[in-house]
């Protein structure tokens, strides 16, 4: 694809176009709220404080660019060549979507310009303060990563270039991520150990750090899968059959062992009978298990699932559901007080959060059409 004028000139297509209006719209519409501030623009309130940009934006976002650290934990520490020829393609989606929590992060604190203070004001105490120095640190080392890439499709630095794609220093990058990601990952969960009176006893347990974490290895093959098969029809080439195995067989795994540590935590603390009380959070609860996990994880573990392209795509797909409904039922869902002081989001929220998809889609496609991200050169990084 790189390099070729003839499909850069197919690059804008009717869906490139609409993609970059929402993106625009999207901006506008931040430029509105950075200019009336959070209350004119949102729904939030003192009882509801987080909502649609916590809740999908940030902590949605930062689990569906885990295939960042875990694909390339499985291609460069694991050693597992076939994961590499889509290494750089991971590592590029999570990298998109990093920048795009940030700019979510920036958009709900009070003080947007002020978004640089933990840089300088350390708070060693505050989970706050870990999430945000551990997303800042990966997001540099994300754009490390990327960099090489640039500087070869512009053949400047190439010093620059041929250090960063050493592989002692690409393994280092790899090891910096995966430990940077293990600790915001999980400390995203963390955040919710001081709500136990507002949280439903069916999501609030002391372990909630580490379901996060193991929910987004899930949700981050799952991402990978999706963006494999997109990408391959994208560029109109054959799908990669043994990696698209390999990445539906780890995600049946994974969604394994995430159901066993949750049913688990559940019966050790006597809340499984809640899951049958008959309330919006019960039901809640069963379809994000239910559909998300229990389904996905016996779907993919089929090898007739897995020769199946479409299949896959479904089975994926319902995997992300699930983990964005979870992120959701924790963040505001599932309050002890919606009944009371119900939220729902602004149509400002939602044209955010719809540009920032929108702009982080049309990145992707712009930089896999100009750089070098898929190439056989990959495979022997």
């Amino acid at each position: 694809m790189n390099g070729k004028g003839s499909e850069h000139y197919r690059f804008f297509t009717l869906r490139t176009w609409i993609l970059l209006g929402l993106a625009v719209f999207g901006a506008i519409v931040a430029l509105y709220r950075l200019a009336v501030g959070l209350g004119p623009a949102t729904n939030l309130s003192d009882s509801t404080p987080w909502g649609l940009w916590i809740a999908f934006d940030v902590t949605t976002g930062v689990a569906l660019a885990a295939g960042g650290f875990t694909v390339t934990f499985a291609a460069y520490v694991a050693n597992w060549d076939k994961f590499k020829p889509i290494a750089r393609a991971a590592t590029l989606t999570a990298f998109l979507g990093y920048l795009l929590v940030v700019f979510g992060v920036f958009l709900d604190i009070g003080k947007p310009f002020a978004i640089w203070h933990p840089i300088f004001f350390w708070q060693p105490g505050s989970v706050m303060f870990e999430i945000v120095i551990c997303i800042s640190l990966y997001t540099l080392v994300l754009f490390l990563e990327f960099l090489p890439w640039l500087l070869n499709r512009l053949n400047v630095l190439t010093g620059v270039r041929d250090f960063l794609e050493k592989r002692s220093v690409l393994f280092t990058l790899v090891i910096l991520g995966i430990m940077l990601s293990y600790g915001h990952q999980s400390s995203l969960g963390g955040l919710f150990l001081i709500t136990p009176a507002k949280l439903h006893p069916l999501w609030y347990t002391q372990f909630i750090h580490h379901l996060f974490f193991l929910s987004a290895v899930c949700v981050g093959l799952s991402m990978v899968s999706c963006e494999t098969i997109v990408s391959a029809n994208m560029r109109n080439k054959e799908h990669e059959t043994g990696i698209l195995d390999g990445l539906a067989r780890g995600t049946s795994i994974a969604l394994l062992v995430y159901f066993l540590f949750r049913i688990g935590d559940l019966a050790i603390k006597g809340n499984l009978g809640a899951m049958f009380e008959g309330s919006l959070q019960s039901g809640l609860f069963l379809v994000e298990m239910g559909v998300g996990v229990v389904i996905p994880m016996l779907l993919l573990a089929s090898k007739s699932i897995r020769a199946s392209i479409p299949a896959l795509l479904a089975s994926h797909g319902m995997v992300i559901f699930g983990v964005v409904l979870n992120r959701f039922n924790v963040v505001f869902l599932t309050e002890s007080n919606m009944g009371a002081a119900a939220y729902f989001p602004s149509w400002q929220e939602f044209a955010i959060t719809v540009g920032l998809v929108s702009a982080g889609l049309f990145l992707y496609k712009l930089i896999v059409t100009y750089l070098p991200i898929f190439t056989p050169a990959e495979q022997k990084t």
